[in-house]
């Protein structure tokens, strides 16, 4: 099988990512990548790692134009623009991998709560599967859209998941607190994430407000089976360069152990290939992956389960990659 990958938002983060990782694909190729910002640039003018990687060029996003030269596209442009432009390739039979939150919660009204725009797809909404495939795989093989999770929502619901779905673990009572490296804010400069800000800095930030709230909120319910959580979501910016960490407190269930709720990951990821139940997690040891670490102790009457990821890697580009696997019949390892 050889795949013609587009990459849509191609002077970004997660798209270098991305096109690093398929580039080592066995069966993938990127044959179009896409930039606001083209002028005769090329993917190697914005990424110079890139250079002798992928020298194409950054042209437009024109719909008939991608949809003649892809097979699949990895949409990484900002939410809003995303749909925009993935309802019409999708319209015309291209599979996407959309690495926005455009597709990720299942309500335009949420949506529109949350993002302060209207859907540019709301027909959709509700019915693209969430590509966290490690609890929605059979709804992500063969589908035409996966809506990529977010990084912060990736790491709290490995971790809390399956002692939600189990009932140790109650959800209604859950905090998220959780950290992640300044690339998780993107490419575009802010204050907050200028060195002389950053450096040295711990902050947290959209306390309440988060826009991975509704969307960690919507699987805890599909997934889980919960509804009413978390009770609350708290991110952070670590002077950091990549990385995300997702402590998780919540009641325990009665009458568990700190060994039942072991036992329960244990179980739960004892076939997945990219979820490692391990003794203490740490960002270091999943940088540059698409592994994600978890664990879990009783304290008191609580539940502290902990997530890490690479929020490039399994909080994004590296976790594309296993969707579109996933979606076209492929081993999901390959090229990870």
């Amino acid at each position: 099988m050889s795949v013609r990958v587009g990459v849509l938002g191609a002077s970004g983060y997660t798209a270098c990512e991305a096109i690093r990782l398929l580039h080592r694909h066995p069966s993938a190729e990127v044959v179009l990548a896409t930039s606001r910002a083209g002028g005769g640039r090329r993917v190697s003018d914005a990424h110079p790692s890139l250079r002798g990687v992928c020298d194409l060029e950054l042209v437009e996003a024109d719909p008939s134009r991608i949809c003649e030269a892809c097979d699949v596209v990895f949409s990484c442009l900002p939410h809003g623009a995303s749909a925009a432009i993935v309802r019409p390739i999708a319209d015309l039979g291209v599979r996407v991998v959309d690495l926005s939150a455009d597709y990720r919660l299942g309500d335009a009204g949420v949506y529109e709560a949350w993002y302060g725009v209207a859907h540019p797809d709301p027909e959709r909404l509700g019915r693209v599967p969430y590509g966290l495939c490690e609890f929605f795989r059979d709804q992500i093989r063969g589908a035409s859209i996966v809506a990529n999770p977010g990084c912060y929502p990736t790491a709290a619901l490995l971790a809390t998941l399956p002692l939600v779905r189990s009932g140790m673990l109650d959800a209604s009572s859950l905090v998220i607190d959780a950290k992640s490296g300044i690339s998780g804010a993107g490419r575009t400069l802010s204050e907050a994430t200028h060195f002389v800000e950053a450096n040295e800095r711990v902050a947290a930030y959209k306390i309440g407000t988060h826009r991975h709230t509704p969307e960690i909120a919507r699987v805890l319910e599909l997934g889980g089976g919960a509804s009413g959580g978390p009770a609350a979501f708290v991110p952070h910016l670590v002077p950091m360069t990549r990385g995300l960490l997702a402590t998780c407190y919540g009641r325990v269930g009665e009458g568990v152990t700190e060994e039942d709720a072991l036992v329960c990951l244990q179980d739960a990821y004892a076939d997945e290939p990219f979820v490692r139940v391990v003794e203490a997690p740490s960002t270091r040891h999943v940088l540059h992956t698409n592994f994600c670490d978890v664990t879990v102790r009783r304290v008191g009457e609580l539940l502290v389960a902990i997530g890490v990821i690479d929020n490039l890697g399994k909080g994004a580009s590296s976790a594309a990659v296993q969707n579109m696997n996933a979606m076209l019949g492929l081993d999901e390892t390959t090229g990870l």
